[in-house]
Protein backbone atom coordinates (compact mmCIF):
# COMPACT_ATOMS: atom_id res chain seq x y z
CA UNK A 1 0.00 0.00 0.00
CA UNK A 2 1.17 3.20 -0.85
CA UNK A 3 0.66 6.68 1.10
CA UNK A 4 1.17 10.21 -1.37
CA UNK A 5 1.85 13.43 -0.17
CA UNK A 6 2.00 16.68 -2.22
CA UNK A 7 4.27 18.97 -1.64
CA UNK A 8 3.66 22.26 -3.06
CA UNK A 9 6.56 25.02 -3.95
CA UNK A 10 4.54 28.46 -4.00
CA UNK A 11 7.11 30.43 -5.50
CA UNK A 12 7.42 27.66 -8.40
CA UNK A 13 4.23 26.47 -8.77
CA UNK A 14 5.48 22.63 -8.97
CA UNK A 15 3.69 19.76 -7.25
CA UNK A 16 6.17 17.38 -6.07
CA UNK A 17 4.11 14.17 -5.09
CA UNK A 18 6.08 11.79 -1.90
CA UNK A 19 4.99 8.52 -2.02
CA UNK A 20 6.39 6.13 0.83
CA UNK A 21 5.60 2.69 1.21
CA UNK A 22 3.73 1.92 4.42
CA UNK A 23 5.21 -1.23 5.63
CA UNK A 24 8.47 0.60 6.26
CA UNK A 25 7.79 4.45 5.48
CA UNK A 26 10.47 4.45 2.91
CA UNK A 27 10.43 7.49 0.33
CA UNK A 28 9.95 5.81 -2.75
CA UNK A 29 10.77 9.30 -4.30
CA UNK A 30 7.90 11.46 -6.97
CA UNK A 31 5.83 8.85 -9.36
CA UNK A 32 3.50 9.39 -11.71
CA UNK A 33 -0.16 8.94 -11.09
CA UNK A 34 -0.81 6.57 -14.17
CA UNK A 35 1.90 4.30 -12.35
CA UNK A 36 0.31 4.55 -9.53
CA UNK A 37 -3.16 3.02 -11.00
CA UNK A 38 -1.67 0.67 -12.91
CA UNK A 39 0.10 -1.01 -9.36
CA UNK A 40 -3.31 -0.81 -7.98
CA UNK A 41 -4.75 -4.77 -8.17
CA UNK A 42 -8.20 -4.90 -7.81
CA UNK A 43 -10.40 -7.89 -7.74
CA UNK A 44 -13.92 -8.56 -9.81
CA UNK A 45 -16.52 -9.92 -7.28
CA UNK A 46 -18.61 -12.91 -8.02
CA UNK A 47 -21.24 -11.82 -10.93
CA UNK A 48 -23.99 -14.43 -9.57
CA UNK A 49 -25.25 -15.64 -5.85
CA UNK A 50 -24.20 -19.24 -6.37
CA UNK A 51 -20.80 -17.85 -7.55
CA UNK A 52 -20.03 -16.66 -4.42
CA UNK A 53 -21.97 -19.68 -2.18
CA UNK A 54 -19.24 -21.88 -4.23
CA UNK A 55 -16.34 -19.53 -3.28
CA UNK A 56 -17.72 -19.57 0.92
CA UNK A 57 -17.73 -23.52 0.32
CA UNK A 58 -14.35 -23.83 -1.16
CA UNK A 59 -12.89 -21.65 1.82
CA UNK A 60 -15.04 -23.55 4.41
CA UNK A 61 -14.24 -26.90 3.23
CA UNK A 62 -10.32 -26.31 2.00
CA UNK A 63 -11.58 -27.74 -1.39
CA UNK A 64 -8.33 -28.92 -3.36
CA UNK A 65 -7.71 -27.13 -6.26
CA UNK A 66 -8.82 -30.12 -8.68
CA UNK A 67 -11.99 -30.68 -7.29
CA UNK A 68 -13.56 -26.31 -7.35
CA UNK A 69 -14.68 -26.53 -10.53
CA UNK A 70 -17.23 -29.25 -9.11
CA UNK A 71 -18.33 -27.26 -6.56
CA UNK A 72 -18.68 -24.64 -9.02
CA UNK A 73 -20.90 -26.68 -10.61
CA UNK A 74 -23.34 -28.10 -7.90
CA UNK A 75 -23.92 -25.16 -6.91
CA UNK A 76 -25.51 -23.55 -10.09
CA UNK A 77 -26.66 -26.86 -10.23
CA UNK A 78 -28.94 -26.75 -6.95
CA UNK A 79 -30.50 -24.51 -4.95
CA UNK A 80 -28.83 -22.00 -1.96
CA UNK A 81 -30.75 -23.65 0.69
CA UNK A 82 -30.06 -27.17 0.01
CA UNK A 83 -26.38 -26.32 -0.25
CA UNK A 84 -26.82 -24.93 2.88
CA UNK A 85 -28.10 -27.49 4.06
CA UNK A 86 -25.48 -29.99 2.91
CA UNK A 87 -22.78 -27.47 4.31
CA UNK A 88 -24.22 -27.57 7.45
CA UNK A 89 -24.96 -31.05 7.84
CA UNK A 90 -20.83 -31.39 6.77
CA UNK A 91 -19.53 -29.47 9.47
CA UNK A 92 -21.73 -30.80 12.28
CA UNK A 93 -21.34 -34.86 11.47
CA UNK A 94 -17.37 -34.50 10.02
CA UNK A 95 -15.19 -32.84 12.39
CA UNK A 96 -12.00 -34.78 11.41
CA UNK A 97 -10.76 -35.77 7.74
CA UNK A 98 -11.68 -34.33 4.22
CA UNK A 99 -14.76 -32.65 5.08
CA UNK A 100 -15.32 -31.87 1.51
CA UNK A 101 -15.82 -35.74 0.23
CA UNK A 102 -18.23 -35.72 2.80
CA UNK A 103 -20.16 -32.70 0.97
CA UNK A 104 -19.97 -34.67 -1.99
CA UNK A 105 -21.19 -37.78 -0.82
CA UNK A 106 -23.97 -35.57 0.96
CA UNK A 107 -25.27 -34.03 -2.17
CA UNK A 108 -24.87 -37.25 -4.41
CA UNK A 109 -26.37 -39.39 -1.84
CA UNK A 110 -29.33 -37.07 -2.45
CA UNK A 111 -29.82 -37.07 -5.89
CA UNK A 112 -29.69 -41.11 -6.06
CA UNK A 113 -32.90 -40.88 -3.69
CA UNK A 114 -34.18 -38.94 -5.80
CA UNK A 115 -33.93 -40.85 -8.56
CA UNK A 116 -35.25 -43.89 -6.76
CA UNK A 117 -39.41 -44.65 -7.41
CA UNK A 118 -40.94 -44.57 -4.13
CA UNK A 119 -41.67 -47.51 -2.46
CA UNK A 120 -45.37 -48.40 -2.05
CA UNK A 121 -46.50 -49.68 1.39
Amino acid sequence: MFFCFLEIELSLYYINPLCYDSSNMNNLGPQNFKDILAKKITTKPPAYEWQQLALEIIKDLKIPQSKRNSVFAVCKKYPRIYLEKCLNETKELCQSGEQWKYFFKLITKTEDDKKQPAKAD
